[in-house]
C-alpha cells in the first residue's frame, strides 16, 4: 500500500523466517492458493462492492479507497487470492486432507464489511470461507474466533443474528474502528478490553465468557481470525500479550475443535505488524494448532 504503511510485504517474509528458525518449517505441508470464485465473494459481500473493488484497481500507481487503504496494480489479485486461501483451505480440511490450516495471506479481511472495504481489508476472507463451509458443504454452525487487536466489524456485520455462526471476539476498546462494544446479538460473544490488558486478563476472559458459549454451540468447524497486534511490542496497539498467550489461545480452540468439529480449524492471518513478534506468534499459533 505504500513504503510507509504498516501492512507491508516483510509480514509475510516475517513469517517464513521464523519458521524455518523454529525448525518446524519441514513439517508443514504448503499449498498455494487458487483465486477465488467470484460466487463465493457474493456469499458475503454485495455484487456491487465486488464491481467497486474490480473497477477501482488502477494499471499504476495506487488508488486510495480510505486515508488507511490503498490498491496498487497487484491488490486486486491478491485479495482474490487471500480469499481463496481461506476457501481452499475449507475444502482441504472439510475433505480430511489436513487436519487444520493457517492462510499466511495478504490483504487480511475481517474489516471488509459486505458492502464496504475498510482498515486494509477488500473482502473478507474468513466470513467467505465460514459462508463456504455452511453453503456450499452444508455444515449446520461454525464457529469464528478473533483474536485480533481491533474488532471484526466486518465479520459481525456479515454474521450478526445469523444463528449458525457463533463469533467470539476481544478486542482493544475504545479503539479502531470503534465498533463491538454494543452489539447485542444473541451470536456475538464481544468482549471489549482496555488498553494495556495483559494475558491473563484476556485468558480469564476467554475462559469465563468465550468458552462456556463454544461448548453450548459444539460448531461443526471453527474458523479463525489470527491477528497477533495485541502483542506487547506491536505499535499498532497497546495490549499486553505474548507469544504464550497466543499459543494458549489456541489450544482453547483446538480443544473445541477435537470435542465438536473433528479438529476442523482453518485460521486466517489478519493483523500483526511487529515484524519479529508476528514471526514469533505466528510459529507459536502453528505449533498449538499442530500440537507439537
Amino acid at each position: 500500500m505504500g513504503e510507509w504503511h504498516p501492512e507491508c510485504p516483510a509480514r509475510l517474509q516475517a513469517i517464513e523466517d521464523q519458521l524455518i528458525a523454529s525448525r518446524i518449517d519441514a513439517l508443514i505441508e504448503r499449498e498455494s492458493p487458487p483465486l477465488v470464485e467470484e460466487a463465493a465473494l457474493l456469499r458475503v459481500h454485495t455484487q456491487a462492492h465486488v464491481d467497486y473493488i474490480r473497477g477501482r484497481s488502477p494499471q499504476t500507481g495506487y488508488a486510495e479507497i480510505d486515508p488507511d487503504t490503498s490498491m496498487n496494480p497487484h491488490t486486486w489479485q491478491a485479495a482474490l487470492r487471500a480469499a481463496g486461501a481461506a476457501v481452499a483451505a475449507t475444502d482441504a480440511v472439510i475433505e480430511g486432507r489436513y487436519d487444520n490450516a493457517f492462510c499466511s495471506v495478504r490483504p487480511p479481511g475481517h474489516h471488509a464489511e459486505p458492502a464496504r472495504a475498510m482498515g486494509f481489508c477488500f473482502f473478507n476472507n474468513v466470513a467467505v470461507a465460514a459462508r463456504h463451509a455452511l453453503e456450499a458443504h452444508g455444515l449446520q454452525r461454525v464457529a469464528i474466533v478473533d483474536f485480533d487487536v481491533h474488532h471484526g466489524n466486518g465479520t459481525e456485520a456479515a454474521f450478526s443474528g445469523d444463528s449458525r455462526v457463533l463469533m467470539c471476539s476481544f478486542f482493544q476498546h475504545p479503539f479502531y474502528p470503534f465498533t463491538g462494544a454494543d452489539n447485542h446479538a444473541a451470536n456475538m460473544v464481544n468482549v471489549p478490553m482496555p488498553a494495556r490488558s495483559k494475558g491473563m486478563e484476556v485468558r480469564e476472559a476467554v475462559d469465563m465468557l468465550w468458552l462456556p458459549r463454544l461448548h453450548a454451540f459444539k460448531p461443526e468447524m471453527i474458523f479463525v481470525s489470527a491477528g497477533f497486534d495485541a502483542h506487547r511490542e506491536d505499535d499498532l496497539g497497546n495490549m499486553g500479550l505474548v507469544e504464550a498467550d497466543y499459543a494458549w489461545l489456541t489450544d482453547q480452540v483446538r480443544e473445541i475443535a477435537n470435542r465438536y468439529a473433528r479438529g476442523r480449524i482453518v485460521s486466517c492471518l489478519e493483523g500483526g505488524y511487529n515484524l519479529s513478534a508476528l514471526g514469533r506468534s505466528v510459529v507459536a499459533h502453528i505449533r498449538a494448532l499442530a500440537g507439537i
